[in-house]
């Protein structure tokens, strides 16, 4: 997809998105702003392993 088709696509999205969602979506993007591709994509790549892990993770805490 060209940048020009992801927004629209976003944009659409974000029409039927609840509003304490969007927030969220707001807060993420402000914190890109600037920061290197490397850095949001070692972001991007702890997220998904906390996703995948959460029960395990969960069951460590206990």
């Amino acid at each position: 997809m060209s940048k020009d088709e992801v927004k629209t696509a976003i944009n659409e999205l974000l029409d039927n998105t609840p509003e304490q969602v969007l927030q969220e979506v707001f807060e993420y993007l402000k914190s890109v702003q600037g920061k290197s591709n490397k850095s949001v994509s070692m972001s991007q790549n702890l997220r998904t392993i906390l996703m995948e892990d959460k029960e395990l993770l969960e069951r460590l805490a206990k």
